[in-house]
């Protein structure tokens, strides 16, 4: 099976309901009516709402957030269709956490109930919610609430189900049927506590809890100034694009292993959860804390965000793909001239791939797409022929190593410094580590191998700075 081809596992919602689209722009709409006196809302009022609609509402959420307030009637700021959709996101989905969703501007999808969870926290530590915080067991190390809410129970318990290797903790990640009209979303493989999805909304909850708990704000202007709206704006990236580089600022790999700890040891004492910690010592609670945090780090801050083909819509492979042997000894840079202009959003990068895919495919008659990734300059790298494909990127080198090609045209200008460091600090380490190239690579421009300019003036002299380039 080709790895863009999709498991189905779980389904978000069904076409033809008449509800807003799953995307972030309508849950902004929704805080704002929510949020707004003029129509019948109330400002701070969302975090009770979330609370009693669903979120939090695992043992230890609940021990450091407190118990939730009853079920409200529905608001009357907001009309049937909206209430319905909002309450669809916040219910309760253990088996299926990733059904609280939402694809968000930048083309990452973001589960409502940790970006929530983090939110409530980060108002009340800094004052800008109601309600004294329950007491919490003294715990060594003490618990930070905003880790807890957000990434610490879910990821602990995920960590601590699968010890002994026993299947997988984290991922996977997923597809919508419609980027401009999201409703179903897919797993793409076999689910985990910590869909890719549950991560991405824990670090955003962090991210934007922290800066609450620093300067208080409408939930609505925070979201909209964190996500952008619409489906993505060419004036620069959105803060959401940064979530791993500003999550791993607040909870680098020591300081979440430490909250891991602390977590796990809360629920070894809390009736619900007891349980799952029976026989389990203390050393072996550090052991899990430090598999989660490391493998978490490695996963979600360390290593670069990569968009699945069925994201950005791509056509079908054209025959049959041929297998790679990994480790590869060699990655090729290229520079795509055409587009000519880099791509500052998930729109505009999704057309770039959609537009060379087709002059590939249909002009160049080739089987798909040449290049194993895309480099856009919103943050994202791009799957093309992806890891384990030959691709048709260097001619007489395909089977050799990865064609990465950058968005542009860089004879003159280099890619943003982001850009460039997403391939040389992030991709390729990983690449590393994970066993898809060799430790001692080589690197090279397109140009090297064949009669060409590629990957421009600008982008050439700049590689041969990089580590392995030969």
């Amino acid at each position: 099976m080709f790895p863009w081809l999709l498991l189905v596992l779980s389904v978000c919602a069904r076409p033809g309901t008449g509800l807003p689209a799953r995307h972030m722009d309508s849950l902004v709409q929704i805080l704002d009516a929510l949020e707004s006196p003029a129509r019948g809302g109330s400002p701070g009022s969302v975090p009770a709402l979330a609370r009693a609609l669903g979120v939090c509402s695992t043992p230890g959420c609940r021990a450091v957030l407190g118990e939730p307030p009853e079920p409200p009637p529905a608001p009357a700021a907001l009309p049937p269709e909206q209430w319905q959709l909002l309450r669809e996101l916040l219910r309760p989905e253990p088996a299926a956490p990733e059904r609280g969703a939402l694809l968000a501007p930048d083309g990452s999808t973001v589960a409502l109930g940790p970006l929530l969870a983090g939110i409530e926290a980060g108002l009340r530590l800094g004052g800008g919610s109601e309600g004294p915080w329950d007491p919490l067991p003294a715990l060594r190390p003490p618990l930070d609430p905003l880790l807890a809410v957000t990434v610490g129970e879910v990821l602990g318990t995920s960590f601590l189900l699968a010890r002994g290797g026993h299947g997988a903790a984290l991922g996977p990640g997923g597809c919508w049927d419609d980027v401009d009209d999201p409703q179903n979303y897919t797993l793409t493989g076999p689910p985990t506590p910590v869909p890719d999805a549950v991560a991405n909304g824990a670090m955003d909850g962090v991210v934007l809890g922290a800066r609450l708990a620093r300067e208080p704000a409408p939930l609505a202007e925070l979201l909209r100034g964190y996500y952008g709206t619409g489906n993505g704006s060419e004036r620069g990236r959105p803060p959401s694009s940064y979530r791993r580089r500003d999550f791993g600022a607040l909870a680098g790999p020591g300081k979440l292993e430490e909250e891991l700890v602390a977590v796990l040891e809360l629920l070894r004492v809390l009736p619900p959860t007891r349980g799952l910690l029976e026989g389990v010592g203390p050393g072996e609670v550090a052991a899990v804390a430090r598999r989660a945090a490391g493998e978490f780090t490695r996963r979600y801050v360390e290593c670069p965000a990569i968009v699945p083909r069925c994201m950005w819509g791509a056509r079908p492979y054209r025959g049959t793909p041929s297998p790679l042997t990994l480790p590869l000894g060699s990655v090729f840079i290229h520079h795509t001239l055409e587009p000519g202009t880099p791509c500052r959003s998930f729109r505009a990068c999704a057309r770039a791939m959609r537009s060379m895919q087709s002059f590939h495919q249909d002009t160049r008659v080739w089987d798909d797409i040449g290049y194993s990734f895309v480099v856009g300059s919103d943050g994202y790298l791009y799957e093309g022929r992806g890891w384990h494909w030959v691709g048709a990127h260097t001619k007489g080198y395909n089977t050799r190593g990865f064609g990465v090609g950058y968005v542009g045209d860089f004879s003159a200008a280099l890619p943003d410094s982001d850009a460039l460091a997403l391939v040389r600090d992030e991709l390729l380490p990983c690449a590393v580590r994970a066993g898809r190239i060799l430790g001692n690579y080589t690197l090279h421009g397109h140009r090297q191998l064949g009669r060409t300019d590629c990957p421009g003036n600008a982008l050439f002299q700049e590689i041969q700075g990089w580590p392995g380039f030969q």
